[in-house]
């Protein structure tokens, strides 16, 4: 029903860049929330970054004043800007959605994307 689809993550030097960018499609009536979260090897899932449809921002502790989140509403897609990059961002990167499909627009439905490696060498 809905697929998100993650691109650009890759191997990069510590201080360095990337940018992850999520496209959400199918019978999609409306998105609230968008985000991204990562899984380091044995570690737990966690947040990294989330907006609303709003544009309101939340950031993890770990990445504030290096990620930005940004998205586009029209294009259902979400960014994810990141700066000097640290070995302790490796992980891969999930994007996750709040959606609401058309055939029950009163339900919000929970997507996850396949999931990016990102790679920050030291």
């Amino acid at each position: 029903q809905v697929q998100l689809v993650e691109s650009g993550g890759g191997l990069v030097q510590a201080g360095g860049s990337l940018r992850l960018s999520c496209a959400a499609s199918g019978i999609i009536f409306s998105i609230n929330v968008m985000g991204w979260y990562r899984q380091a090897p044995g570690k737990q899932r966690e947040l990294v970054a989330t907006i609303t449809s709003g544009g309101r921002l939340n950031y993890a502790d770990s990445v504030k004043g290096r990620f930005t989140i940004s998205r586009d509403n029209a294009k259902n897609t979400v960014y994810l800007q990141m700066n000097n990059l640290k070995p302790e961002d490796t992980a891969v990167y999930y994007c996750n959605a709040d959606v609401r499909i058309f055939s029950d627009p009163h339900r919000v439905n929970d997507y996850w994307g396949q999931g990016t490696q990102v790679t920050v060498s030291s």
